[in-house]
């Protein structure tokens, strides 16, 4: 007791305080940021954040409108000035022929999804995929799995061997070589070879006889003195008879191909088209004011062959813009007749066997209320 007593007495006895500390009676509230002191600092921190917000969401909608316009919206086609012996500065398509299904990223999700598309193998994916669960479990796991990889891998393997070839031949195709008429840094003009798929819109090109024409050209000179040319268009439009083409008339005139540098002439080409069977054009000379319109007698098409001669052109369509490539339909896996069959009786043998459980089990829930 005698102690509780001493701590009292000294809890009550009164602090003694300095001259100083007791002229001082501030409070000590005075020390600290009152809210509304802290109200510009907060405000400030806001205003980054939302400007940062703003930031962001305009960068992520350019990043989502540069893929959108890359990966699904389609060029638009427009007409086109050619400047003879010029190459065009404007960006168009490549000349480069594709007939790849798959890229090395598309393969595999593309592949599985052929494969997947059908009922039937979508219902022994998800029977094995059920095997991982335990009260489902039926048996071992490589029983339902085994098949279903073997098969996929075949499949896999096929697909993968068959893209590679596609590749082989486009790369063959795109590397032929083809003459191309240049003038040189001394003003002198000669001719280079160069391969198909490093050809641009107004390149003169000169093809040989039983060559392939490697992009869709106005045909400006030939062999022939009468500007005529001859070229086989079976790989196009299926038909054996040669068809006649005529060089335009102000061109074949000319002494030779190098006199093409010297003349001021532009041809203009409408935008590229699917019709093989018809061209609108003109040809127009600055230097003496003579415009000649243009037909498609006045064109080689991608592909065609030359029967006869040589045939001298300027290149208006290239790569995906072509006639022929805009006239092919894209790549796709067959599928036969059969499993188009054997998938719709899966479907509807499913749906019966769901209806006699569902049947069934009305029945029992009947006898049970009864």
């Amino acid at each position: 007791m005698k102690r509780v007593k001493k701590s009292l007495q000294t809890e009550s006895i009164p602090l003694l305080l300095s001259q100083a500390e007791r002229q001082f009676d501030g409070d000590d509230s005075d020390c600290f940021l009152s809210s509304d002191d802290m109200t510009p600092f907060k405000k400030h921190n806001v205003y980054y954040k939302s400007r940062w917000a703003r930031v962001s969401s305009l960068l992520f909608c350019g990043f989502c409108q540069w893929i959108w316009q890359k990966c699904f919206r389609k060029k638009e086609l427009t007409s086109r000035t050619i400047v003879i012996g010029k190459q065009s500065t404007e960006k168009y398509s490549p000349n480069v022929i594709r007939n790849q299904k798959y890229t090395i990223i598309t393969f595999l999700p593309k592949v599985l999804y052929q494969q997947f598309k059908f009922f039937l193998n979508l219902y022994f994916l998800l029977m094995a995929m059920s095997q991982f669960v335990p009260e489902l479990r039926l048996g071992y796991l490589y029983t339902y799995w085994g098949p279903l990889i073997f098969v996929l891998a075949v499949t896999l393997f096929r697909e993968g061997v068959d893209d590679i070839r596609r590749w082989q031949r486009d790369e063959e195709v795109n590397s032929q070589k083809y003459k191309r008429l240049i003038r040189g840094k001394d003003h002198n003009i000669g001719t280079e070879y160069v391969s198909s798929s490093k050809l641009k819109v107004g390149d003169l090109v000169l093809v040989e006889k039983d060559q392939r024409v490697p992009a869709d050209m106005v045909l400006l000179r030939t062999t022939e003195k009468s500007g005529a040319c001859f070229v086989r268009t079976d790989q196009m439009d299926g038909e054996t008879d040669w068809k006649l083409r005529l060089a335009i008339g102000d061109t074949q005139k000319l002494d030779c191909d190098a006199r093409l540098f010297d003349i001021t002439a532009t041809i203009f080409a409408e935008k590229p088209q699917r019709d093989i069977h018809s061209f609108i054009g003109t040809f127009r000379r600055q230097d003496n004011g003579e415009e000649v319109s243009l037909d498609v007698e006045n064109t080689l098409w991608a592909n065609c062959v030359v029967a006869n001669g040589s045939a001298l052109g300027a290149v208006v369509y290239t790569g995906a813009e072509t006639r022929s490539v805009m006239n092919n339909s894209q790549p796709r896996s067959k599928v036969g007749l059969l499993d188009i069959e054997i998938n719709q009786l899966t479907k509807v043998l499913l749906e019966f066997f769901y209806f006699i459980i569902f049947f069934f089990k009305l029945i029992l829930c009947v006898k049970k209320l009864s």
